[in-house]
């Protein structure tokens, strides 16, 4: 009989243990999924429209709580950019997210003659009234990057790489003891680009700045996830947003008019900005698998890969249909201010 109490003691306390280790465990799990995604968006916003819908995802995400903004730091040097980044991030109601401005040699590039970028200005709330009132956008990374937890911000560039040159390559300041490339080490877990195509390809955001795009993608010290100019090409947006999106959204607006100025947009504008920030905010999958292996970048911007399954870098491989993708993006590029 004692044997049996000893017993049942002994199964009472273990159940008693493993019920609060599930419990635990449970919670853990339920903060880890729950805990937001940093995200620094790094755009060349202007040089197509395709930004502006990204833009809008990004707000939409950090409504639903998938994401928190860390910064929108501009990486052409057309001196409306970072104006028209400040009018959305005002229409979405955070004013205050910090933006940079490249205040070294770069791109620029604009859609000046579809007209959208003028009408931002002329027409929604904004503080900075040209990139030059911006600060340096390396002094804005360097602030931002110190202040976070190691391993946990992603970098997600849709531009230019002139900026991750730069940050790559910049000094021990006030904000960090550590080299630019250190820094990054320390707090990036990891950068997803819109950049190149596979298997081979040459194109914009890498060939503009081809010097920054070979610099940075050689000495890059965390892992890469790159989104490639065939994977958004397939993924038609804006039709929809046009006809049933917020009528006051600048987001539809640049769609609005832009899609009618551009006969091979007439089904909708490809999404190459947009498969990006989907990818960093939510990951992977269920969107697409993978390739493992290399970025080979040359030095006048063109690229090629190379298969390799240690390999840092991965290209993304499509495998949901392009037009459910396309449906889940444009109803984020929807998505209306929170009051």
């Amino acid at each position: 009989m004692r044997r049996l109490n000893l017993y049942l003691l002994f199964l009472g306390l273990s159940t008693f243990i493993f019920f609060l280790t599930n419990c635990s465990n449970n919670k853990n799990n339920k903060n880890k999924i729950n805990e937001p995604v940093s995200i620094i968006l790094d755009t060349d916003i202007q040089g197509d429209w395709d930004d502006v819908g990204a833009m809008g995802m990004l707000h939409a995400l950090a409504d639903s709580g998938e994401i928190k903004i860390l910064a929108t730091v501009a990486s052409n040097l057309s001196p409306l950019v970072v104006p028209c980044i400040d009018v959305i991030n005002t229409y979405y109601g955070r004013p205050d997210i910090p933006i940079g401005a490249p205040k070294t040699d770069g791109v620029t590039q604009d859609s000046r003659e579809l007209q959208w970028p003028d009408h931002f200005v002329n027409n929604y709330p904004h503080k900075y009234k040209s990139n030059k009132d911006a600060p340096d956008a390396v002094a804005v990374y360097r602030e931002i990057l110190s202040k976070q937890k190691d391993s946990s911000v992603i970098i997600v560039s849709i531009g230019f790489l002139t900026n991750l040159k730069n940050l790559l390559l910049s000094g021990p300041d006030t904000f960090s003891s550590l080299s630019g490339r250190d820094l990054v080490a320390k707090k990036d877990k990891h950068w997803v680009a819109m950049a190149g195509g596979f298997p081979r390809y040459k194109e914009t955001n890498v060939r503009r700045d081809s010097a920054s795009s070979y610099y940075v993608i050689n000495n890059w010290p965390t892992s890469v996830i790159f989104s490639g100019f065939e994977i958004g090409s397939n993924v038609l947006t804006g039709l929809h947003l046009i006809n049933a999106g917020p009528k006051d959204s600048p987001v539809r607006l640049a769609y609005a008019m832009s899609i009618p100025k551009r006969p091979h947009a007439k089904n909708g504008h490809k999404s190459w900005d947009q498969t990006a920030l989907l990818v960093a905010a939510r990951g992977i999958k269920p969107y697409y698998s993978f390739k493992r292996g290399y970025f080979i970048v040359n030095s006048d911007g063109s690229n090629a890969w190379k298969d390799d399954p240690f390999g840092l870098h991965k290209h993304l491989v499509q495998k949901m249909d392009p037009d459910s993708v396309a449906q889940i993006i444009e109803q984020l590029m929807m998505h209306k201010p929170l009051k």
